[in-house]
């Protein structure tokens, strides 16, 4: 085949067009295809002669090149078995007027800001003109934006892992039942604080322009480790056939405050900077006082997970704050205003508290309760000093970090 000539045209007739011979192929069966590509690869100008024995060959021709712009002229009859003759519009090739390229495939060749027509337009795809806008509220790179995104949802997609596979929850293990109260209880505060961490990152995924797709993709990973977590929590606290804990006013206020945050940054500052920031503290708690290998393995295994969202939460806010110096002022607002909402509140549920008291005691001995009780006042510490030192990495002076990280909530998310 040459030129877009099918097998069987008889080669280019007397008036120097180029043929393509449809056969009996109809335009019900694909054979616009075939004069698309012999349009494509006719020299500008040509006209393409059009052979074909379909009866409703040219009806359907007709009807086609006005759809796509081109010139038709049909053959007379003495000039059978040429039917008509078409030459290309002036946007073949480019295909439709006013389409363009929805930047480039790569990270590195999106656009500064995608366009609300571009829609769910795959990054680097021609973009048709016309359609609706679909309104998503984050359309500027540097909003949504970290270069760390890309690794960080290969990091993700690799590290996966399977609670049936990877935890033991056959382990032989036994303690005492206040013990296993305390491990209920710590659980039960963990699966309420994961299940507001699993809502807002699918809040935010639904803000961002899919242009920016490897946020998008990290996010929705981010989602289906917090649905894990939720999970391995719920049953090592079921593990042995009892009941939750308890959940407190103030916990559950607290967590409301993340889920109202309309803005972007400032609920991924919420949540990754400051709240899960601190449960990276707790984690490596649980997991040096783990009682029993259930705990400190599934404590082991979120951890990283976490670790992964914290990373994404202030390679985000670094970017941003960057490029944009009054980010600070909007976060620290941020911070204040949660605080005021709070006030009220009696911060960290006593239960969870003293049930992290007795985990690190191991015993009901005096010496042991001192020593569980130091323990968490020094976990307090780490996560203060944690929060501070990212809040640092963001632009805050010293003072000013030290500042809004005593104003975090108590309940540590």
């Amino acid at each position: 085949m040459t030129s877009g000539a099918a097998p069987g045209s008889g080669g280019a007739p007397a008036s120097g067009g180029v043929p393509v011979d449809l056969g009996v192929l109809s335009f019900e069966q694909g054979a616009h295809l075939l004069l698309d590509r012999a349009l494509r690869q006719a020299p500008p100008g040509t006209r393409v002669e059009v052979l074909g024995t379909d009866p409703a060959l040219l009806p359907h021709l007709a009807a086609w090149c006005r759809h796509e712009g081109h010139e038709l002229r049909a053959a007379d009859p003495g000039e059978a078995p040429v039917v008509a003759r078409v030459r290309a519009g002036p946007f073949t090739g480019a295909r439709l007027h006013g389409a363009e390229r929805a930047g480039g495939p790569g990270a590195a060749q999106m656009a500064g800001r995608a366009p609300l027509h571009w829609g769910l337009a795959a990054r680097g795809a021609l973009v048709e003109a016309g359609g609706p806008d679909v309104p998503f509220a984050v359309v500027d790179r540097d909003v949504a934006w970290t270069d760390l995104a890309p690794r960080l949802y290969r990091q993700a997609a690799a590290s996966q892992w399977d609670p049936e596979a990877a935890v033991d929850w056959d382990a032989d293990f036994a303690l005492p039942d206040e013990v296993e109260t305390a491990v209920v209880q710590v659980m039960t505060y963990l699966v309420e604080n994961e299940q507001a961490a699993l809502v807002i990152p699918g809040r935010l995924l639904v803000q961002v322009h899919p242009h920016f797709r490897e946020v998008l993709q990290l996010l929705a990973v981010q989602a289906a480790d917090e649905a894990r977590h939720v999970e391995v929590f719920t049953r090592r606290a079921l593990l042995r056939g009892g009941e939750m804990g308890t959940s407190s006013v103030g916990g559950r206020a607290s967590l409301a405050t993340l889920l109202t945050e309309p803005d972007f940054s400032i609920a991924s500052f919420l949540l990754s900077v400051l709240g899960e920031g601190s449960f990276l503290n707790l984690l490596s708690f649980l997991e040096r006082h783990a009682p029993d290998p259930v705990t400190r393995r599934i404590s082991h295994l979120v951890r990283q997970d976490e670790a992964r969202h914290v990373a994404f939460g202030v390679g985000h806010l670094e970017h941003r704050a960057g490029v944009d110096p009054a980010l600070r002022g909007r976060l620290r607002a941020a911070v204040e205003r949660r605080h005021d909402a709070l006030v009220g509140t009696a911060g960290l549920n006593r239960d969870v508290f003293d049930a992290l008291v007795l985990l690190a005691a191991g015993s009901w001995e005096p010496q042991a309760i001192a020593r569980g009780w130091e323990a968490v006042r020094r976990l307090q510490t780490d996560m203060d000093e944690g929060r501070r030192h990212r809040l640092s990495r963001l632009g805050f002076p010293d003072d000013e970090a030290a500042e809004l990280s005593a104003l975090h909530t108590r309940n540590f998310m």
